[in-house]
């Protein structure tokens, strides 16, 4: 079993608590199933939000999916005045038996600009 990071994004509609939680439950529950996740699998998850996102935490949604003994921590990206606003990233260790080539990260909505290359 390897520990591996995998990566994702998704863009939220509006800074309005429930589309967050909506959004970033819609991320994490896509990250788990295109590596063929459990919660048990998760070591830790890091969230980041823009500066424009402050509602809710996005770990909020992770606890709420089940991830409750899971050390998660949320932090606010970079105020850069050209960003793509209103996103919520991911950094996900995981245990996995996926070669690190195949770990799938996972870029949603408007997020997927941000990683055209490995966007799904």
């Amino acid at each position: 079993m390897a520990v591996r990071a995998v990566r994702g994004a998704v863009q939220v509609a509006a800074d309005r608590r429930e589309q967050v939680l909506a959004a970033t439950t819609e991320l994490v529950t896509a990250l788990l199933e295109a590596n063929a996740l459990t919660p048990d699998d998760v070591i830790s998850l890091l969230f980041t939000a823009t500066p424009d996102l402050t509602s809710e935490f996005p770990a909020l949604a992770a606890r709420e999916l089940g991830l409750a003994d899971t050390p998660l921590l949320c932090a606010t990206e970079i105020a850069k005045p050209d960003a793509l606003p209103r996103v919520v990233r991911v950094l996900a260790h995981v245990e996995t038996m996926r070669a690190k080539a195949e770990v799938r990260h996972v870029y949603l909505g408007g997020a997927a600009v941000l990683r055209r290359d490995i966007a799904q």
